[in-house]
């Protein structure tokens, strides 16, 4: 004879203290839950419409520059300190979470082009219009003691950009030529040029750290090997670039900021075509920085607003501009993946959220339960079309809705006379480019 006993676990309906919520047994089973996609789709639309509800970027803004802010760097050691330079040759150094300047020094006459921090972080080096590479001490002076400089190295020519090494004592640095310095000495261990008036830019691979890479004023990227005695490879542009910033998970891939509006994603294996051209500014492109996860980089531009872009994809995922921002000079994605600084022509430095709907502080389990739960609502529904128009929807200042009207009926012209040109000319005449084989003027090896 078969008996069906009842066999119930009082830890599937008991709560644990009064203070839990009453546990209430499910059944998953589908058959039992007809409206289960039309019950998800309704969450979803609700969630991301809470999303843009809550979606406010703007951290803080640091004030106490007397000129417009020329460079930004994160400290190598310290998520909360923060070093910037400006137009006057102020350097200062900033606590984040106190929002305050911890010290102020007079580092250089005129602008301060560079600054980059030890990979130990003991020390940062600063490089000026004055022709000095000058290092400083992260730790304050004491009372009455003047603040000096540890070594100062006096260039041949304006230096505009400098980088540190990630695990060696050696720095680079850019202007007339490409130089490779050693801390202990007072002149370049190795010199690099290849027939190009100025460099502006210069960066270190952080991953294959022998590797560099520079932005030139003849529209050129330049790829250099520091165990090579010459520069590897170089890449002409149709439009000078104004930086770049190597990708800090993958080594082959580097994202440069142009003058034509772009941003071009290249890997150094095939530089004939970019990877990735990314289009969303309207005015040219002045920095970039990529986030500690290499999957997302951000953008500031002459366009007064700052961008952030999916490193695969060809348009901004969020967009940040505020009335008072002017001309956005430097940007630094902060080493916690949370924030994004951006420097501009007004004299502030301003925090934002890397993720504009993201709730500061400290969450309960629940709290954090229902945004992953959200989260994965919005990528189930993300192709709907409400939830689609909804997500995607940015409010820009009139200024750049109408030059993107404009660009886009420029592009559009110049797409019809290509046609044209195309259609009453030998057939094969006029080859068809695309739009990533258009910026690329030449590849030398």
């Amino acid at each position: 004879m078969k008996v069906k006993v009842l066999c119930r676990n009082p830890d599937d309906y008991v709560r644990e203290t009064t203070r839990d919520i009453q546990r209430v047994p499910r059944n998953y089973d589908p058959t039992l839950h007809p409206f289960e996609v039309p019950r998800e789709y309704t969450r979803a639309l609700n969630a991301t419409k809470l999303e843009r509800v809550f979606a406010k970027p703007f951290v803080a803004s640091l004030d106490g520059h007397r000129d417009g802010i020329s460079c930004i760097t994160k400290h190598a050691k310290s998520l909360s300190t923060v070093i910037s330079g400006a137009c006057d040759g102020e350097v200062k150094l900033w606590n984040l979470p106190r929002q305050e300047c911890l010290r102020t020094v007079q580092a250089h006459e005129g602008f301060v082009r560079g600054i980059c921090s030890r990979f130990c972080g003991t020390s940062f080096f600063t490089v000026g219009d004055d022709k000095t590479i000058k290092q400083w001490n992260l730790e304050a002076p004491g009372y009455g003691v003047r603040e000096e400089p540890i070594n100062t190295i006096l260039g041949k020519a304006v230096f505009t950009g400098i980088d540190h090494h990630q695990r060696e004592s050696t720095f680079v640095t850019c202007g007339q030529t490409v130089d490779i310095w050693d801390e202990q000495r007072s002149s370049p261990i190795r010199s690099f040029s290849w027939g190009v008036d100025s460099f502006s830019c210069v960066r270190y691979n952080p991953v294959e750290t022998e590797l560099l890479a520079s932005c030139a004023s003849d529209r050129s990227i330049v790829l250099y090997d520091t165990r090579e005695s010459a520069p590897l490879r170089k890449v002409i542009m149709q439009l000078r670039s104004n930086t770049l910033c190597w990708n800090p998970m993958e080594a082959y891939y580097f994202t440069c900021a142009n003058e034509d509006y772009n941003l071009y994603t290249y890997d150094i294996r095939h530089l004939d075509v970019p990877v990735t051209v990314h289009m969303d500014h309207v005015s040219a492109v002045l920095d970039v920085d990529y986030s500690p996860t290499g999957r997302e980089f951000v953008s500031a531009s002459f366009d007064k607003t700052i961008r952030i872009f999916p490193k695969d994809k060809g348009h901004s995922r969020e967009v940040y501009h505020t009335k008072r921002m002017q001309h956005v000079i430097c940007v630094r994605w902060s080493a916690d993946n949370k924030y994004v600084l951006s420097g501009s022509d007004e004299m502030n430095i301003r925090l934002w959220k890397a993720n504009a709907s993201e709730k500061l502080g400290l969450l309960s389990t629940r709290e954090k339960a229902a945004a992953h739960y959200n989260k994965k609502l919005i990528e189930k529904f993300q192709h709907h079309p409400q939830v689609r128009r909804i997500a995607r929807h940015r409010h820009l200042p009139g200024d750049i809705l109408k030059q993107k009207r404009e660009q886009r009926e420029m592009k559009e012209a110049r797409r019809r006379r290509e046609q044209n040109v195309r259609k009453h000319s030998k057939p094969g005449s006029v080859p068809l480019l695309t739009e990533k084989e258009k910026h690329v003027a030449a590849v030398v090896e």
